[in-house]
């Protein structure tokens, strides 16, 4: 017989289980990379909307000997109504809507998300952000110029977006505990700047001939993750054990023991009561108390729990576990930070290094590339440490000068502008990735919770809501500061990361203070 391969082997070495987990790893994965890659074209497409208008070609003439200077507005100028000398302010509006709208929708989207579906929340939630995504760029194929009809698209695209944050961290803190959580969660949230590379490079590749289809592709690309959502996504690994039941008793019954004799042998039998939920499923094997020996077929029995199901947790019951308000709070600017460069970065790197608006927005990638890499790192060095506070903090206190720096190195070449982008995007993106996703769902299985499971989507969407204040203020301020040159721009993002650190400081006092106590133990914040 010829001997197994060894990848055969490994593969067979996973159970059931695990093939789930690493599934659900992977399809909520893509999931939200399309949510991403849909958000991204606006800042790719803002050097287009806006274009030099001044580029002046001769347009031959009756005289063929007599030529002048012709200005040809379809091919040179920019999309109105975005060719006044605001637009800068009119493109921070664009991003203001589409955040503002993110950031109040958040706040009641976990919420909703705990007593609905998760399934079916984030399939409607996909498909009417591909639906708004397409409608944006619609407005290039039938030529609409109204600023209105660009800042409601962004507005009900930002509401519609907030399905996805809690709903996929839900159902990832459902399939994966406390080991390591650092380091998969930051492994996951990768996908962030997965889609952020995919969505520039969908959007640069038609951003010159027709950039109505920068958005029109990921609009697609999203609605069909949609439907890939619907009949793929399981939320729970309790959801694998009931689908597997071939004869699931009902919901609403209890079950209660009774014993009678056949065929001169006790049998269990089953029979319900009204009254209690059933739970989990297992298996027994019921043999009869005198047949010891004889094979008895197996049956499905259902496993009841006497306790009543907990109820989802209360906004402010949410704010009252320890560490939310500290984390939320600091994420705010964290996020202010992080999403200025989403939408912003392009534009200033063609500004600044005078670059096409393709070639602008394959170099911004590098940032989100030095993002994936920030991520990971934070999340090992905080598994490690047992420290989420203070690896954020450390990183926070750097990116400040580095922000400096990359302002400075812009200005001396392609070569020190790559290596700037990949460092920030680290240093940047790593607290940010951390808070959204490990310190999360940390928080959202806190012990002061006595079990409950339930809290994990609110939690999320009050963390990342709150950020998202700031990721709308951040890109509204950048539009508003860049009128007087980009130096202001950076001056703001270093003291929103200084403010981000200060919002963490107790916490990290405590993980130093428990670390004296406990040298090597992972630190669980205290109730206040």
């Amino acid at each position: 017989m010829a001997p197994v391969p060894p990848g055969i082997r490994f593969l067979a070495s996973f159970n059931r289980d695990q093939w789930y987990r690493a599934f659900t790893f992977a399809l909520t994965f893509l999931l939200y990379t399309s949510f991403h890659l849909s958000r991204k074209p606006i800042s790719i497409v803002k050097s287009e909307l806006h274009k030099n208008c001044s580029h002046v070609t001769e347009a031959p003439t009756e005289s063929s000997t007599n030529r002048q200077p012709a200005l040809h507005p379809e091919l040179d100028c920019s999309w109105k109504p975005f060719d006044r000398n605001n637009y800068k302010q009119l493109l921070g509006a664009m991003d203001y809507s589409f955040l503002c709208a993110y950031a109040i929708g958040m706040y009641l989207s976990g919420i909703i998300g705990e007593r609905l579906p998760i399934r079916l929340y984030l399939t409607v939630g996909m498909l009417t952000s591909g639906l708004f995504t397409c409608l944006f760029g619609m407005g290039y194929i039938y030529d609409i110029h109204s600023l209105g009809f660009y800042i409601f698209v962004q507005v009900a695209n930002g509401l519609v977006q907030t399905t996805g944050w809690p709903s996929v961290v839900t159902c990832i803190g459902n399939w994966f505990g406390k080991g390591r959580r650092g380091l998969i969660m930051g492994l996951w949230n990768s996908h962030t700047s997965v889609g952020n590379i995919l969505g520039s490079l969908i959007a640069g590749y038609y951003v010159s001939s027709n950039w109505g289809l920068s958005f029109i592709i990921p609009g697609v690309i999203i609605a069909a993750m949609g439907v890939i959502c619907f009949f793929f996504l399981i939320e729970h690994p309790h959801d694998l054990r009931i689908a597997s039941t071939q004869n699931p008793a009902p919901s609403n019954q209890k079950l209660h023991k009774s014993w009678n004799g056949v065929n001169g042998h006790k049998d269990l039998y089953l029979q319900y009561k009204p009254g209690a939920k059933a739970q989990s499923w297992d298996t027994e094997l019921l043999l009869g108390q005198e047949s010891i020996g004889v094979c008895v077929p197996v049956q499905q029995v259902v496993v009841v729990k006497s306790e009543a199901e907990p109820s989802a947790i209360s906004f402010m019951g949410a704010l009252r576990i320890p560490g939310v308000v500290e984390f939320s709070l600091c994420l705010l600017f964290a996020k202010l930070v992080s999403y200025t460069f989403l939408f912003w970065l392009p534009l200033y790197i063609t500004k600044a290094a005078h670059l096409d608006a393709k070639k602008a927005g394959d170099l911004s990638t590098l940032f989100d590339v030095g993002g994936i890499v920030g991520g990971i790192l934070a999340g090992v060095i905080s598994d490690k440490m047992g420290k989420r506070a203070t690896t954020c903090a450390v990183m926070l206190l750097l990116a400040a000068p580095t922000l400096y720096g990359f302002s400075m190195m812009s200005q001396f070449g392609l070569g020190p502008t790559i290596g700037m982008l990949l460092v920030c995007g680290g240093l940047v993106n790593g607290p940010y990735a951390l808070i959204t996703t490990a310190v999360s769902a940390d928080l959202g299985t806190h012990k002061s919770l006595k079990g409950n499971s339930r809290a994990l989507s609110t939690v999320t969407a009050i963390i990342d809501g709150t950020g998202s204040v700031g990721a709308a203020v951040g890109p509204l301020l950048a539009g508003v500061l860049s009128a007087g040159g980009w130096d202001q721009v950076f001056y703001m993002l270093m003291t929103a990361d200084f403010l981000a650190l200060l919002l963490l400081l107790r916490l990290v006092m405590k993980e130093l203070r428990s670390h004296r106590n406990r040298p090597g133990a992972a630190v669980e914040l205290k109730e206040h």
